[in-house]
């Protein structure tokens, strides 16, 4: 008897795995028409060991059927990155990813629905699955995991990989003689150093700056903090989040600013400028300016109020008002 149920006892484990491979590649080919791509959330300058690289990783069903897969709270047993050098070699995966996929813990998660042509997307930091800290150029690629990564057998998961991204990272940053981290110009790659100038100098320096669309010295002279917890909604936001979250609030009101999707008094551009009024002291101050912004028939004029804190000696712009002051002929 010993014989026959060895005997059913491996017909049914055959049965088993012939199940599961079987739903395996069902769920596999699920996955045609569907894309999986990720960018750069706020593309600058990367450093090792310092600011956090964030990828936007988005979902977008193709197909012409309801789409749906698991997405964990933890998100690194949905999604992981393989980030290699121009020679091919893998970097370490990040100490805190290792730590979180070994320990004994339960895996929540909640499942998307996606519709024909429906998206979906979310922001993840790069440094929290690769373990980046060395300099160089690397090529990042994402995987995801529909229905979630499960170690010890994650390579016979259920999964899909993205496009690839280019990544530089350079040496870690370099302090200036004021203490304060040298910003670099994407374009030539020359550092930017915050200057000791005088608020009125300050508020111009931002102003043909952004008459340039030169972004980074745009924001080299705004304190995106400052800006960012004003309200008092965003205030108490600010404040109940972790240092990660703050920074990952701060890339995204970097990047909103920048797209004209919030505060768009501040980053639109005027075809002329003059400051009318400076007004400081030791710790703060104000500069009063009139902007103009042509139009096809008329000229708009508008009188801004830059509000400046100075930190460190340095002079950043912290808050802004605006009031408009009507029209004029071109």
């Amino acid at each position: 008897m010993s014989k026959i149920y060895r005997f059913i006892a491996a017909i049914v484990f055959i049965l088993l795995y012939m199940l599961v491979h079987a739903q395996a590649a069902e769920a596999l080919a699920d996955t045609t028409g569907i894309e999986f791509n990720i960018r750069f959330f706020d593309r600058r300058i990367y450093y090792t060991e310092t600011a956090p690289v964030y990828i936007q990783i988005t979902i977008t069903n193709n197909s012409p059927n309801t789409y749906r897969f698991k997405l964990a709270d933890e998100r690194a047993f949905s999604i992981d990155f393989d980030t290699r050098t121009m020679t091919n070699r893998p970097l370490d995966g990040a100490a805190s990813l290792l730590r979180k996929r070994t320990q004994y813990q339960q895996v929540y998660f909640r499942e998307i629905s996606m519709e024909t042509g429906e998206s979906f997307s979310f922001i993840e930091d790069l440094r929290d699955y690769v373990n980046l800290k060395q300099p160089g150029s690397f090529r990042v690629q994402a995987r995801i995991y529909p229905e979630l990564y499960r170690a010890p057998a994650a390579g016979e998961a259920v999964s899909f990989e993205s496009n690839y991204l280019n990544l530089n990272l350079r040496p870690p940053v370099i302090n200036g003689p004021d203490g304060l981290p040298l910003e670099m110009d994407i374009a030539t790659g020359a550092v930017l150093v915050r200057q000791q100038l005088s608020p009125d100098q300050v508020v111009e320096y931002m102003l043909k700056a952004r008459q340039l669309s030169q972004w980074d010295k745009f924001f080299l002279y705004l304190d995106l903090e400052a800006m960012l917890s004003r309200e008092a909604v965003q205030k108490k936001k600010w404040l109940a989040e972790n240092e990660a979250g703050r920074q990952r609030m701060v890339a995204e009101y970097r990047q909103n600013l920048q797209n004209s999707v919030i505060d768009g008094d501040i980053n639109i551009t005027p075809s002329r400028f003059e400051v009318e009024r400076t007004e400081y002291n030791a710790y703060e101050g104000t500069v009063t300016v009139i902007a103009r912004f042509k139009g096809s028939n008329v000229t708009e004029v508008r009188r801004y109020f830059y509000n400046l804190e100075k930190k460190n000696n340095i002079w950043t712009i912290v808050n802004y008002s605006m009031d408009k002051l009507g029209t004029e002929p071109n």
